[in-house]
């Protein structure tokens, strides 16, 4: 084809671009219809799957639309509060917390408040004013330990450990946790240097697999305990029990996530699936849980307490009953009380669909276990389980927990979409991939300043229910502040539904039931 308005050269040019392009769609459309051909033969002849026998060629698009259809029914089908595990109206509060854009709404609310378990919390005729409001006081960990734990913090950040988070992702969170001064949990991968850069509170978790404090053999390391208490930035040492996801299964990390850099952390091999013991194979009686709490704390002069998903719970009768026995310097320094609700990169579906107590049970009875043995104020209580929300915090804490910790909710602050791919290496936005290009995505110096927005929003709008309730500060909330709806539409208070086993102790005084004056 020649245009007479260009000169020969380029008339050529054209003519020659043409004619390889003819030729390669040519070619391509006969390799086309050669590979739907194989494809058709592979197909008809295979044995395994049926649709794709009975329908070859098109019976393979079933799997690319069941792929695509999480991410339609997350952007497109499914309403603001139908998501799970995170609802798309919660998503969008952490993110504009964490943007530290408004997060009012308009028009009223789109929460149902019919169902049975929606908690309604009371407001007072006459609320705190803001002038008569106080920050949440210090609270003492630890007051048997070398090195107590004295924080103000009500909100941290939950175990995520160093292998299924990126570096990145590490040190953005370690460095928000220091803008705001709230504590990160190392999770059961170890300390990492990407911990220790952000210069934050740390609460080192050990697993079942001793990771980060193992010797050759995988034994519990007295010298590894040193080294990592001689960080002033170290504050607790938690031995994780079990959690809200897997409760009586151990970690999990793919091979494919365990680069050198984290197999020389843990103490293990590069490229190997990491899977830890379902339980500490030291541990298998109360009297070895206390003795292991009294070597890590002895060793280390740190707080020490333990993190467990409750079903059974037989056993915190004779934990606490033996506790009394010893003495009460033996307590465990905190519980960490994690719902089955809990969250994880990997899990099987069973044991994180159908194991273990909610949060809304397991937490009010460790509460009501300790004030009955008489150790609630020797042992401080971490709540832990989607608590994402200034209101389930505040539920927490009605309820009876010192402390309130979140992973996912940290995720979100630093990006996360919920794709659903944290055990794949090939998360979207950079938070649990070890894939260098797609980290590159994860700024973390403006990633850590939205951690840091979220947790001060967090604790912003805890205070704004509490001061709604007629208290001067969170933890000063109580269970006759918040009611349950039930299954006859009614509400009842939470103190009804789970009565205090004992009267408060002089340290911490019930505030009066009845509606105050601030004046």
């Amino acid at each position: 084809m020649e245009l007479p308005f260009l000169g020969d050269t380029v008339n050529a040019l054209v003519s020659g671009f043409l004619s390889i392009a003819a030729t390669i769609l040519v070619l391509g459309f006969f390799i086309g219809i050669i590979a739907l051909a194989v494809i058709y033969v592979i197909d008809v002849t295979q044995t395994t799957h049926a649709i794709r026998r009975n329908y070859p060629v098109v019976g393979r698009f079933r799997y690319f639309f069941e792929h695509l259809g999480e991410f339609f029914r997350q952007y497109f089908f499914s309403m603001d509060r139908e998501e799970l595990p995170f609802n798309r109206a919660e998503r969008s509060w952490v993110y504009r917390a964490a943007k530290h854009v408004d997060t009012t709404v308009a028009f009223g609310s789109t929460r149902d408040l019919k169902p049975a378990g929606t908690t309604i919390f009371v407001n007072c005729a006459f609320p705190t004013l803001g002038a008569d409001a106080v920050p949440p006081g210090e609270v003492t960990i630890g007051p048997y330990a070398e090195r107590p734990y004295v924080t103000r913090s009500l909100y941290n950040i939950s175990g995520m450990s160093f292998g299924a988070l990126s570096a990145p992702a590490i040190r953005a969170l370690a460095t928000g946790a220091r803008k705001t001064g709230c504590w990160m949990n190392t999770g059961e991968g170890g300390v990492s240097p990407s911990h220790l850069e952000g210069g934050c509170d740390i609460v080192v978790q050990i697993g079942t697999a001793k990771y980060g404090v193992r010797d050759l053999d995988g034994n519990l390391s007295d010298d590894k305990l040193k080294e990592l208490a001689a960080h002033d930035q170290v504050r607790m040492f938690e031995i994780k029990l079990s959690q809200g996801a897997k409760p009586g299964k151990g970690g999990i990390l793919p091979g494919a996530k365990v680069s050198p850099e984290i197999a020389k952390i843990r103490g293990i091999h590069v490229g190997q699936d990491s899977i830890s013991p379902n339980r500490h194979p030291d541990i298998k009686s109360v009297d070895e849980l206390l003795a292991m709490i009294d070597r890590i704390r002895t060793v280390t002069g740190r707080p020490v307490g333990f993190k467990t998903v409750i079903g059974a719970y037989g056993w915190l009768d004779e934990l606490f009953s033996e506790i009394n026995n010893r003495g009460i310097e033996s307590a465990p320094d905190f519980i960490t009380v994690d719902g089955a609700e809990g969250g994880t990169g990997a899990a099987p579906m069973p044991l994180i669909d159908e194991v273990g107590l909610p949060l809304r049970e397991g937490l009010p009875l460790v509460v009501d276990k300790l004030n009955l043995h008489g150790l609630r104020d020797r042992v401080k209580v971490i709540a832990s389980g989607k608590l994402v929300h200034p209101a389930k915090v505040a539920w927490a804490l009605c309820v009876g927990a010192d402390f309130c910790v979140s992973a996912r909710g940290f995720m979100f602050a630093l990006g996360c979409i919920q794709a659903l791919q944290c055990n794949k290496n090939t998360c979207p936005t950079g938070i649990t991939t070890h894939d260098v290009k797609l980290q590159r995505g994860l700024n973390v110096a403006n990633k850590a300043e939205r951690v840091a927005n979220f947790q001060d929003q967090i604790e912003h709008e805890v205070g704004i229910i509490a001061h709604s309730c007629g208290v001067h500060e969170p933890r000063q909330l109580r269970r006759f502040h918040c009611r349950v709806v039930m299954d006859n539409g009614r509400s009842t208070p939470l103190d009804e539904l789970f009565p205090d086993q004992v009267a408060a102790g002089p340290e911490n005084p019930e505030p009066p039931r009845t509606e105050v004056s601030h004046a």
